[in-house]
């Protein structure tokens, strides 16, 4: 990896270590291969410019060090030198030759047999050495661990915490990595023990046998929650593995093994892959996909959990519905540290081959549909080739899609942040963005600038992410902003709201320039850890307590869009979450109680809407007939809710009237998006499967069979349909694809 102007390595030695190449970089600092006078190869790793000159983060600097020096094991990397004190801080460890356990599994697949239990033998010794130096190190994840040609190596103290250190942690952070923290690192960051780090192992080690956490849910803060609140996800994990993990993962710290019993159980794990646990797909092996594990007699495992699902909610195209449905509580979830999350729906049932072209049932409308100037049905492919296939994974795993403006798409695909698209033909006219970089749906398209968030290429305990305006007729970059990695920016009517870098405020930017509008402090009564959101183009904030974001109220403020002005309207229960606006009056749908019914919280009860009034503040209560289940999304005036299974049941907004209910037996299916001129919703599911139902009734008009081949990525990306004047667009899998919404043989 070169190195970059400006950094250390331009100089060629730090403490006397000469500087050999880059290895990489987080949120601290980057760590660079080096050499001693006498040739010892050995790692530097050197705190950032910008946090050398703060205090607290010298302070953490320091911390870090005296951890990994009290830490001496087999299955660590110890300290050889270090200067807290320089000018820019740093320290060098014995260098280890090898990949991340990330990498390997990226590249090479979930392991199994007997490399999976020498990892599990490993990592428990490590933990032993760590827990026997009075250090509980907090962030034990993937990419902390090296896999070295001797056994695994547990790497980064940057966040570990000895039993009679200082006390760092701020207050409304949570500091960690989501998919492998503990729920007491949510709950009480000060107080995690020892069994916190069992807990991480655990979630490890299903990414290991899996290629996959046991808690991915779209977002840092939907994480957080089902951390907290819901059972891990271990379909795939072979048993006995499952029954040890099972127990790591238990929510009460104190009911988890210990270490000496868990090295027990560790050595009785068998030397060869043991047939896959329930509910897994057995596929041919082929080496590099992923998802094939590897060792003596591997069998292939593919994951159905089921996950995230999105849609573009109050004006904030692509955010996810999961995402919508806990941005209450992410508020408070400021967790800037996070790996790109995998998202997996379970298929649908039909195997029928076919395309957008093929057409099952229904009648449709007799009205012409006015299409793009020389449309025609079209199939794009959205991947681009990359150099490095572990990249393509972690791109795939973005919650992707496309944005519409003028004739116009602008999608998100592998190797590339956006793409622009004919909407007539599906030709791509150019593509924004490095090989590095994670796709993201844009937010939007506003006088000639596509908006899109660039997400760090490293996950960090501190990272922040980028929003970008690139210019719809070149592609090339307009100008770029920092903002919170923890909570997307979304538009508004007259600029783009999104959080500060260190969540304090809330930031209105200049559409066509990126500049400030205004800034105003996010607070609340009930707390200071706020989140943005738009409901009916108006910007509003939702903020809960930074201490206990999962007890008490949320305060909902609405944010004037002249000067950012904030007035407090209500407290709202957490359980209620945002859908949009009907008559500019923010509209929310309230659970029916905290605990997740099945499918990662996508097919619970709800018992009411609540409806606010931006002038006083009112909050009328709107009981739902019959407790509709499922993930629920506002249209019009209407709200929808679709269950993993393919039901969909609509309701009237205004007074919560049933209008009806659907068995469409098309599972796991998109938002719907409503055609004015047929009235008829659409839906694609993972597959490509297109569904066409009458807004009135729910009659099905029409389906389709499945794509032929729709990417490697249709097991992990979400799909999403809209309209384009009336041809319908959908993204499933890696593939963009548009028919006429008049689909009747």
């Amino acid at each position: 990896m070169p190195r970059h102007a400006g950094e250390p390595g331009a100089i060629g030695s730090i403490g006397g270590y000469e500087l050999v190449d880059r290895l990489g970089s987080g949120g601290m600092g980057v760590v660079y291969l080096a050499r001693s006078v006498s040739g010892r190869q050995v790692a530097v790793k050197v705190v950032h410019a910008q946090y050398a000159l703060d205090e607290e983060f010298r302070a953490r600097f320091r911390q870090e060090i005296a951890a990994a020096r009290r830490v001496s094991g087999a299955f660590t990397a110890p300290v050889v030198d270090a200067d807290p004190d320089a000018e820019l801080p740093w320290m060098a460890t014995s260098y280890v030759p090898g990949r991340t356990l990330s990498e390997m599994v990226d590249r090479e697949g979930p392991l199994g047999g007997r490399e999976l239990r020498a990892l599990a033998l490993g990592l428990g010794e490590a933990l032993r050495d760590i827990h026997q130096a009075g250090v509980v190190h907090r962030d034990l994840k993937p990419s902390n661990v090296l896999m070295a040609g001797d056994g695994p190596r547990v790497i980064d103290f940057g966040i570990s915490r000895a039993a009679d250190s200082q006390a760092l942690t701020v207050t409304g952070r949570l500091i960690g990595t989501p998919p492998f923290m503990s729920p007491e690192q949510f709950a009480s960051p000060r107080d995690v023990t020892a069994a916190s780090d069992v807990f991480s192992l655990g979630s490890l080690l299903v990414f290991a046998a899996t290629g996959n956490g046991p808690f991915d849910g779209g977002s840092p803060y939907v994480t957080g929650y089902q951390v907290m609140n819901e059972p891990p996800s271990l379909d795939g994990v072979p048993q006995p593995l499952r029954g040890i993990i099972e127990r790591c993962l238990d929510k009460d710290p104190a009911t988890r093994p210990q270490l000496a019993e868990l090295q027990g159980l560790f050595g009785s794990l068998p030397n060869t892959a043991a047939p896959a646990g329930p509910g897994v797909a057995h596929l041919p092996s082929v080496p590099g996909n992923g998802n094939v594990p590897r060792g003596p007699a591997a069998t292939t495992t593919a994951d159905t959990t089921t996950a995230a699902d999105t849609t573009a909610t109050g004006g904030a195209a692509g955010r996810g519905r999961r995402v919508r449905r806990l941005l209450v509580l992410g508020a408070v979830l400021a967790v800037t540290a996070a790996a790109v999350p995998v998202y997996h729906l379970v298929s649908s049932p039909d195997t029928t081959e076919g395309g957008p072209g093929d057409r099952a049932s229904g009648a449709g409308a007799s009205a012409s549909p006015a299409l793009p100037a020389g449309w025609r049905p079209w199939r794009t492919d959205l991947t681009r080739a990359v150099k490095n296939e572990s990249l393509a994974t972690n791109v795939d795993s973005v919650d992707s899609g496309c944005v519409s403006g003028g004739t116009s798409l602008y999608c998100a695909g592998t190797g590339f942040t956006v793409a622009r698209i004919d909407a007539a033909s599906g030709r791509v006219k150019w593509r924004f963005g490095s090989n590095s970089q994670a796709a993201a749906r844009p937010l939007g398209v506003r006088d000639g600038i596509v908006y899109t968030h660039v997400q760090p290429n490293e996950d960090s305990v501190y990272s922040t992410q980028e929003l970008v305006g690139v210019d719809t007729d070149s592609g090339k970059r307009v100008w770029t902003r920092t903002i919170d990695a923890g909570h997307p920016a979304v538009l508004f009517d007259g600029g783009i709201l999104a959080m500060s870098g260190e969540g304090e405020e809330f930031v209105a930017l200049d559409p066509k320039t990126g500049e400030d509008l205004w800034r105003t402090p996010a607070k609340s009564s009930a707390g200071t850890a706020c989140a943005p959101t738009v409901m009916g183009g108006a910007p509003y904030g939702i903020c809960v307590n930074q201490d206990d974001p999962f007890k008490g109220d949320a305060g909902f403020l609405r944010l004037a869009p002249a000067d950012g002005t904030a007035r407090e309207l209500a407290e709202l229960p957490l359980l209620a979450e945002p859908l949009g606006a009907v008559g500019g009056q923010p509209l929310f749908a309230l659970r029916q109680s905290e605990e997740s019914q099945s499918d990662n919280g996508r097919d619970e009860p709800y018992r009411a809407l609540l409806q606010v009034n931006p002038d006083n503040g009112d909050v009328v209560r709107i009981p739902l007939k019959g407790t509709p289940r499922g993930l629920p999304g506002l249209v019009g005036t209407a709200v929808y809710f679709v269950r993993p299974d393919g039901t969909v049941t609509a309701t009237r907004a205004d007074d919560g009237a049933r209008l009806w209910q659907k068995g469409t037996q098309v599972e796991n299916l998109s938002a719907p998006v409503l055609s004015t001129k047929y009235d008829h919703l659409y839906f694609a599911n993972r597959y490509g499967r297109l569904l066409a139902l009458d807004r009135k009734t729910g009659t099905v008009q029409w389906t389709t069979n499945k794509l032929t081949d729709p990417g490697t990525s249709a097991e992990n990306r979400i799909p999403s349909t809209l309209l384009v004047k009336d041809a319908l667009v959908a993204v499933a899998g890696d593939t963009a694809f548009s028919t006429s919404p008049d689909r009747a043989p």
